[in-house]
């Protein structure tokens, strides 16, 4: 679900933000998160069939089969398994907006940041300066906690952005709530006074802070939606992991239940009675349920027979029904098992395109949304580095997102082969997984072969490189052409 938070923009005062506002908008934010809890609550194993109750005395075995991890897991290594790469369209240097992005760590955000829009549909990075230094830092904020206010426009523009979590003291077990409120230009905290972590309330007391300007010319709280609903990868196929749970459970209860089977005697019984050749003490006549357990051995007059009672188990069924439940979870998903044998095997990158189409399908709408965060990140870095008169163009860098899946090289290298001549050397370098920056690279390769030139050159005008001869030979000889 895709719920906007929204604000009339006439009425709204960056100089003069009513904490009362923030408030109610942080109480309406924590009453819709509890599709958020329950996603990041089945990404940990903790479903439903860990709750689930059963009659006294009866197995009930919690089994969790995690496949919401296994979909979150395998979408996310595919989407961002490997870092992103920039390019750049235009003629400024790009250089030290990489070398920023590189000290904030961003390869490590975006990896995060890609698992939390697989969990919970959405995600929010929050860039920002050190505390005490000038270095940007990049930080994931925790969904359940984050939000971004927008104006009632057309162009639903961003008013400010709020974070808020609960600062414990563990040393003397208190805490307090803070919520850090971002807009165009400021920056407010807020402490809300209390001692209950698990949700805010309205009888907090607020205490205002002095706010702050942060220099990065807009909200620097970056949303990243999975899709146009934020919906994570997992969330619709909950209902089938359930009932895949219950069934693996039920296997395992009724494999405990056919253990403790009820022994039927017919035409006997088993008694607890002293025989006439056993004496009274305990340790000689112990009870014949104990002495059954303990012998294994148990002696019927003629005619009678014991057998035991127990339902038959349709394990053909069970497995029929599993395998289904399972396909399903995955086909749902548009994410392939990939421990299927259907899956796995020697196939031609063709034939492992076409596996992995729905795959793709849903990594482009994710790569299509995640550019569009990527934008905002760009802006805010470049208006933090033009306040040191480093100027970078942000609408010229180009993000390159490549695929988390093994390369066949040798047929990479026989398409770039054929594609030489036709598509730009900078493009065929885009291809190679190994290559993180083209730029660079064809800096290089031109850099080795100037070299290279540069070496024949002195090779060929080096007056004693094509004369094999020595100098004393060279001597001898002539003394025998006199003679």
């Amino acid at each position: 679900m895709n719920y906007k938070f929204t604000y009339p923009k006439d009425k709204y005062d960056e100089a003069d933000l009513d904490r009362n506002l923030i408030m109610k908008l942080i109480i309406k934010h924590q009453a819709l998160t509890e599709r958020l809890i329950r996603n990041k609550q089945y990404y940990d194993g903790n479903h439903k069939i860990c709750s689930r109750e059963r009659t006294s005395g009866a197995p009930n075995a919690k089994t969790v089969c995690n496949h919401a991890k296994d979909i979150s897991d395998t979408a996310t290594g595919y989407f961002m398994g490997n870092p992103i790469t920039y390019s750049n369209t235009g003629d400024a240097d790009i250089e030290p907006l990489l070398l920023a992005f590189d000290k904030a760590n961003t390869d490590d955000t975006d990896s995060d940041i890609a698992l939390d829009m697989s969990i919970y549909g959405v995600s929010y990075e929050y860039v920002y300066a050190k505390e005490n230094d000038t270095t940007l830092m990049s930080k994931v904020l925790e969904p359940e906690r984050t939000f971004i206010v927008y104006d009632d426009t057309i162009e639903e523009n961003e008013l400010f952005g709020v974070y808020y979590f609960y600062k414990k003291d563990d040393v003397n077990n208190t805490g307090i709530w803070v919520a850090t409120i971002c807009t165009e230009h400021l920056q407010y905290v807020i402490n809300i006074q209390g001692s209950d972590m698990t949700a805010v309330t309205n009888e907090f007391k607020l205490v205002n802070e002095v706010p702050t300007q942060h220099f990065m010319g807009m909200v620097p709280i970056i949303e990243y939606q999975n899709n146009k609903e934020n919906i994570g990868d997992f969330e619709q196929q909950i209902g089938l992991i359930d009932a895949y749970d219950v069934l693996m459970a039920d296997r395992v209860n009724d494999k405990e239940q056919f253990i403790d089977a009820i022994l039927v005697l017919y035409g006997s019984y088993l008694s607890d009675e002293v025989s006439e050749n056993e004496t009274e003490d305990e340790e000689q006549s112990p009870n014949a349920v104990k002495r059954l357990r303990d012998l294994k051995l148990l002696e019927l007059p003629e005619g009678a027979k014991a057998e035991y009672l127990s339902r038959t188990l349709d394990e053909s069924g069970v497995e029929i029904l599993r395998k289904a439940i399972k396909e399903d979870i995955y086909t749902f998903s548009h994410v392939p098992n990939l421990t299927d044998e259907n899956f796995v095997g020697n196939s031609s990158g063709v034939a492992m395109e076409y596996k992995l189409l729905g795959l793709e399908m849903i990594t482009k709408v994710k790569q299509r949304y995640y550019k569009k965060g990527l934008r905002k990140r760009y802006k805010l870095f470049c208006n933090y580095l033009s306040l040191s008169q480093i100027l970078v163009d942000s609408d010229s860098i180009v993000a390159n997102f490549t695929r988390g899946l093994p390369k066949n090289l040798l047929e990479l290298a026989q398409t770039i082969s054929s594609l030489k001549g036709t598509v730009s050397q900078k493009t065929l370098l885009s291809l190679l997984p190994f290559v993180e920056d083209p730029d660079e690279e064809l800096e290089q390769v031109r850099e080795d072969n100037a070299e290279a030139i540069k070496q024949q050159q002195e090779l060929f005008n080096d007056p004693n490189a094509n004369n094999s001869t020595p100098p004393e030979e060279d001597k001898d000889s002539d003394v025998v052409d006199e003679e």
